[in-house]
């Protein structure tokens, strides 16, 4: 592909050759004189003047370099649909494989493709341009939108309901029972029927290993457009908002709500029954066991202001010298108390002669 015409496709200005052949997308230290890269982070602006790629992705008012470059507004997002232009994933044509079961009652809709081995069970609903790879399991009563992708032993649990362009990654089990036990008269666990199934939305993707649990009563939620990564855990009875992330190994306890548009960075832990307002972003390893108000930014465990965080992390840093100091500073005035104020000799205990007159 001509640069002209990649530009013209990402509807980015282009300032260089747009004769420039282009074959790939690569990151900026791995491009060659046929690649395109980005620059998104000004951490490797420096990078943008050494690299060998034909030409660089670019905000509109980043500086002029030798190298031919791509302005546009968001360049992340630019790379992104370059690279799906230069690279074609596997595709899956319409068709049921010998090996898979399909309940007869189960409704597959128009354009699905259902890999070896995978069970659809009574009941399902399955909607246009469908595909479940290899060992993919829906459960009874499933109800699944068009454009619904399954990778390989992906299990979604029965009565769930999934919305339009749904990815499930390897290993996503959507809908297993929520962590729920009670006491009973004699000291022991018992389970509690988790009768709520989860309710996903559009443009849901869930990566490899994440478990969204159903609820005990009501409903499991997943607001459209929400990024569930790897080994991500939602608790039974959450809700979660529209364009939220979740990124690796984020734990919600049962009954957490999640806003609109918030980020929990790797390792989060939210503890049961906390609400987390809109926008609000909990930086890596956090942990919040009350509410979130909407636009804070949380760090630290547990959880507190971000701003106020980074100074205790900083003053944390310092504990061993400030120790030190505090500890020459002790002995010092201890040696100016004992030059300017000597200790005075106890006083002496009355002689016999003075309790006698007494």
């Amino acid at each position: 592909m001509k640069l002209g015409e990649l530009a013209t496709q990402l509807g980015a200005e282009l300032r260089g050759d747009p004769d420039l052949e282009i074959t790939g997308v690569k990151g900026i230290e791995e491009a060659g004189p046929t690649d395109i890269t980005f620059v998104a982070n000004v951490r490797y602006t420096a990078l943008a003047r050494t690299t060998r790629a034909a030409a660089v992705v670019v905000e509109p008012d980043f500086q002029e370099i030798s190298t031919a470059t791509l302005r546009i507004k968001n360049p992340y997002h630019a790379f992104s649909r370059a690279l799906g232009l230069f690279y074609q994933p596997p595709s899956y044509p319409p068709g049921i494989h010998h090996t898979a079961i399909i309940d007869p009652s189960a409704v597959i809709g128009p354009g699905a493709h259902i890999g070896p081995y995978a069970i659809v069970s009574p009941n399902v609903r399955l909607g246009p341009h469908a595909t479940l790879l290899s060992h993919v399991v829906l459960y009874p009563g499933v109800q699944v939108g068009s454009h619904f992708f399954a990778h390989a032993h992906s299990v979604v649990r029965e009565n769930c309901i999934l919305g339009d362009y749904v990815t499930l990654e390897n290993g996503v089990v959507i809908g297993a029972d929520g962590f729920g036990f009670a006491k009973n008269a004699d000291g022991h666990w018992e389970k509690i029927p988790q009768s709520g199934p989860v309710r996903i939305g559009s443009r849901v993707d869930v990566q490899a290993n994440a478990t969204i649990d159903r609820a005990t009563v009501g409903a499991t939620e997943i607001g459209d457009g929400t990024k569930v990564d790897n080994l991500v855990q939602v608790g039974h009875g959450s809700r979660v908002g529209n364009d939220t992330l979740l990124c690796a190994q984020t734990g919600l306890a049962g009954s957490s709500i999640i806003g609109n548009n918030v980020i929990l960075a790797g390792q989060v832990g939210i503890a049961g029954h906390c609400a987390v307002g809109d926008g609000v972003i909990l930086t890596a390893q956090s942990a919040v066991s009350h509410d979130v108000p909407p636009g804070k930014m949380i760090s630290g465990s547990p959880g507190f202001d971000n701003r106020i965080w980074l100074r205790a992390v900083a003053i944390f840093q310092r504990l061993p010298e400030l120790a030190k100091r505090l500890d020459r500073l002790e002995k010092e005035l201890a040696k100016l108390i004992e030059k300017h104020f000597p200790a005075q000799s106890p006083p002496q205990a009355p002689s016999q002669r003075d309790r006698s007159s007494e």
